[in-house]
């Protein structure tokens, strides 16, 4: 077990196939860095290989609600607090992310998709320890956080998607309700496009 680990993401919604990545990471190191990527709209730019990461309606937490989400999880997975803690990570503007993280870690990633592919070479430029978990073809991920946001929008099932504390979380502070306005707003848009 190495000492020092980081992972990232969007956590734009945090559900069960971020936790299984989380935890794969955890497992391998004694103290785990959670970064949060796209942490507010200055750290945040789209990518030929994801052309709509910066979208209000694919980001509609704030860095504090997904900081909130991730803190809740990790208790509700029994995962001390001191053995991990949750940062800021632009992987966008990768010349900040070692004002946040580590230099001397293991970063650990899944790859399935081309923005995947891209983030591991942005990280090995940086002169970065990276180590795959895993490799999938974008059909095997599973479960995505656009595809909750989609659920939550048109009114579907998705409690068993996340964390039963993140269910709570999104639903008493009616963060739930945002997601459904912004992505009502994003397909009127699309609407008035096509037209």
């Amino acid at each position: 077990m190495i000492e020092t680990g980081v992972i990232h993401g969007r956590f734009q919604v945090l559900h069960l196939k971020h936790m299984e990545y989380i935890l794969a990471a955890k497992m391998r190191c004694r103290k785990l860095y959670i970064g949060i990527t796209n942490p507010d709209s200055m750290h945040t730019r789209d990518s030929v290989n994801d052309i709509n990461r910066s979208a209000k309606s694919a980001n509609p937490l704030t860095y504090f609600e997904r900081y909130e989400m991730i803190r809740g999880a990790m208790q509700e997975f029994r995962v001390p607090e001191s053995e991990y803690d949750v940062i800021p990570f632009p992987i966008s503007c990768p010349e900040y992310i070692l004002q946040y993280a580590p230099k001397e870690a293991v970063y650990y990633m899944g790859l399935c998709d081309e923005w995947d592919e891209e983030k591991y070479k942005i990280l090995r430029s940086l002169g970065l320890d990276v180590e795959v978990l895993w490799r999938k073809a974008p059909e095997e991920k599973g479960v995505t956080a656009s595809w909750i946001r989609s659920c939550i929008a048109t009114d579907q099932e998705w409690a068993h998607l996340v964390p039963k504390s993140v269910y709570r979380y999104l639903t008493e502070n009616h963060l739930d309700e945002r997601i459904k306005r912004l992505e009502k707003m994003r397909m009127d848009e699309k609407d008035i496009n096509l037209m």
